[in-house]
């Protein structure tokens, strides 16, 4: 298993203490500090003074041409000797039989790289209203049944938990092809996807969780850089995404409340198979299917997020990602 940390010292304990319970033969756990100015270092040297199975590598600079995640994941990879590796982040935590389904199922399955869709903790009603279309979203974007069909241009990736054979990993070219990829995670998938590899996609439920940003507003921040980066830092994308969240989840509801004839009946008919999908969202991660309700709520607060994340980043010339300016130039190059 593999993380980079960077400032972490809130949450990397807890992380931590759940990884080294992880009853699997031969683990490797991979910690890379990646330039960390609080405790992060010390938390990770400590572990691995008292568990064998914890490697701790220390990133001190980053060369040109990285981003700091990529090039501490990289690292990472290097300093492991597995023949199946798990990328994962510094804040997830795992229930102490996760890697053993996780394997079986990516054996089962004859697959080379599996991501696993893990618990979100949310602490109140806007987060839950987010996360639980941000997950809609993701579902119907990633069209899991099509994952493992070679010919299909379905890809997934989640950075909480990919699990990749060593040779698939190796074959994709490692993190040097993502070194100026904002969302190494999706685009990891990609790769898979590009060397036409068997990629595949599962619910981990509470096996696998992760404290994501608490609270709406840390959402909203925590996310910067990485919408208009999911976009491919293109507004012509930006503004096609922004119209689709509106029309297909909010102009619907108008017409419901607003429209007369055809145009309410054509509304209604949206309106239901838009909660349909929504209500199933809400039963995989167990929360209220009224929740299906805030759906335009949740599309509105994306859209938001979209527009503040291009916006700043337009503004800015670049994003600010773990402590380093990256410029929108180098990032445009680096795509995958």
């Amino acid at each position: 298993m593999i993380f980079a940390a960077r400032d972490e010292q809130a949450k990397l304990r807890g992380a931590l203490a759940t990884l080294v319970a992880i009853d699997y033969p031969g683990l490797e756990i991979i910690a890379v500090d990646d330039r960390s100015s609080d405790a992060t270092a010390k938390i990770l040297d400590e572990f691995a003074a008292q568990y064998p199975q914890v490697k701790v590598v220390h990133v001190r600079d980053l060369p040109k041409g990285w981003l700091g995640k990529p090039h501490a994941l990289q690292k990472g990879y290097e300093a492991s000797s597995g023949t199946l590796i798990v990328f994962t982040d510094a804040d997830v935590k795992f229930a102490c039989d996760a890697l053993r389904r996780a394997v079986r199922m990516l054996q089962e399955r004859q697959l080379d790289h599996l991501s696993l869709l893990c618990d979100v903790e949310r602490t109140g009603f806007w987060d839950t209203v987010f996360i639980s279309f941000f997950g809609m979203g993701f579902h119907l974007a990633a069209n899991p049944s099509g994952l493992e069909n070679p010919n299909s241009r379905s890809y997934v990736g989640v950075g909480a938990f990919q699990m990749l054979r060593r040779s698939a990993y190796e074959a994709c070219g490692t993190h040097r092809r993502l070194a100026m990829e904002v969302i190494d995670d999706m685009k990891l998938g990609k790769l898979v996807r590009m060397a036409k590899l068997r990629s595949g996609l599962a619910v981990a439920q509470s096996y696998v969780s992760v404290q994501w940003h608490v609270g709406l507003e840390n959402l909203v921040r925590g996310v910067e850089k990485n919408f208009f980066a999911a976009a491919q830092f293109q507004l012509s994308v930006v503004a096609a995404q922004v119209s689709a969240l509106l029309f297909m989840n909010v102009v619907p509801f108008a017409g419901l409340f607003f429209g007369h004839g055809w145009i309410r009946a054509l509304a209604a008919i949206s309106v239901l198979i838009a909660l349909c999908f929504h209500i199933g969202v809400d039963v995989v991660m167990r929360i209220s299917p009224l929740y299906c309700l805030t759906l335009p709520l949740g599309a509105l607060v994306m859209a938001y997020m979209v527009l503040r994340s291009t916006v700043i980043t337009l503004r800015r010339g670049g994003i600010v990602w773990r402590g380093t300016f990256y410029p929108l130039e180098e990032l445009r190059r680096g795509l995958v």
